[in-house]
């Protein structure tokens, strides 16, 4: 109980725009005088907390000490592992990022050669940010699914080829000494936006994934929808385009067919953009590519500013379709890729969001562009390592019960 009261009194510091007092946190935890005292004393003492400054409150008596959080108490590592490029940051305890670096993925199709890149470059990481060793949490990898997120194995992920139940979470851990924890990557990114949430003030959200794959995470009351198996969000063959590009599945126009990198590559080619382009069925090639679309974009290219447009319309077809299904009030987009796209493919997306009519008339749909870059999936990946250690929840109560 005592360890559940000092996450509850974490977790209203952490959110809270300034410091609180004893007193504040009292009253907006419910719990009595006698507990947040000795909750914050154990808190201070852990060093995930510090005393600076008064309360300013008018009226008689002494000013409170206002509690703020410190954010160098604790660290943690986040892994992002696309098939083109891996991520890595160090975040602080308020889930800022302190370190950071990117890797093109080491023969993405051979496991062994990307789990010994993890391992040099989280330990390459630690060094040069110069940070103690025991005030690190551990390592939060994020990495395309499906996944055993019990087992903390990498099954058969579509585009991992080659990657066939690899047990990805207790190799990395074996090779850094650290504790681990597997995610996808779609769940790892919203959950960025759970545990830093200054992008928005929604409890109910859309987040849609752009990298190698599309994907699609809905979190619901702060908390991000799973599933039976932790493989939620393969939204990937949801239709956006009836005329669209054939998919595998043997339908058209699916999102994962018409928003992934390789097809809006071939979209450009097709419209006249200058592209030199490589393997196309190399990832980290066809990643370069893409890049060079969005530049040529950036450059006022016709041909590569209508393609990115008509993306962002696509994308906006399925937002309104899930806010509808769901009835959310906020759609935020993140990934390698849309942060590369935004610029041209916001627009039209929001756009077609505005204008787009809720049924139940009581809200409008906020579209959001995620601030955290090319980084989502690794900063996600790493709040969950600092929520699976300071979040309160409910089901701790009854393991004490």
């Amino acid at each position: 109980m005592a360890g559940f009261n000092q996450t509850v009194i974490l977790d209203v510091v952490r959110r809270a725009d300034s410091g609180l007092t004893r007193a504040q946190l009292a009253r907006r935890t419910g719990l009595s005088a006698q507990t947040v005292t000795n909750a914050t004393r154990r808190l201070l003492e852990q060093g995930l907390v510090r005393e600076e400054g008064e309360s300013s409150r008018p009226g008689p008596g002494r000013p409170g000490t206002l509690l703020h959080l410190d954010p160098s108490g604790r660290y943690a590592i986040g892994v992002h592992l696309d098939p083109a490029v891996m991520t890595f940051v160090i975040l602080d305890l308020a889930g800022t990022p302190v370190a950071q670096s990117q890797m093109p993925t080491p023969v993405p199709e051979q496991p062994d050669q990307v789990v010994a890149g993890i391992v040099g470059a989280i330990e390459d990481l630690i060094a040069s940010a110069e940070i103690d060793r025991s005030l690190l949490l551990g390592v939060g990898i994020a990495t395309p699914g499906p996944i055993d997120v019990d087992r903390g194995v990498v099954l058969d992920p579509p585009h991992l080829p080659g990657w066939h139940g690899v047990p990805l979470r207790d190799d990395v851990a074996s090779g850094t000494h650290l504790p681990v924890m597997l995610d996808k990557d779609t769940i790892a990114a919203a959950s960025a936006h759970l545990w830093n949430p200054g992008v928005h003030r929604s409890a109910e959200f859309a987040f849609f994934y752009l990298g190698t794959g599309v994907a699609l995470s809905l979190v619901i009351r702060d908390e991000v929808v799973r599933g039976v198996s932790g493989n939620a969000g393969e939204s990937g063959h949801f239709v956006v385009d009836p005329t669209g590009p054939d998919c595998e599945c043997g339908k058209r126009g699916c999102l994962g067919a018409v928003l992934r990198a390789e097809i809006l590559v071939q979209q450009g080619l097709a419209a006249g953009v200058p592209l030199e382009v490589g393997d196309m069925t190399d990832p980290r090639d066809i990643n370069l590519a893409f890049s060079a679309l969005c530049a040529a974009a950036d450059a006022g290219d016709v041909g590569a500013i209508s393609v990115l447009e008509t993306a962002g319309r696509r994308l906006g077809m399925a937002s309104t379709v899930i806010t509808d299904l769901c009835d959310l009030d906020t759609v935020i987009i993140g990934g390698p890729l849309w942060s590369r796209m935004e610029r041209h493919a916001m627009p039209g997306l929001a756009k077609l969001v505005s204008e787009h009519h809720v049924p139940s008339g009581a809200h409008s749909i906020a579209v959001l562009g995620s601030p955290l870059g090319s980084q989502v999936g690794a900063v996600g990946a790493g709040c969950l390592v600092l929520s699976q250690a300071f979040t309160p929840r409910p089901s701790d109560l009854m393991l004490l019960a």
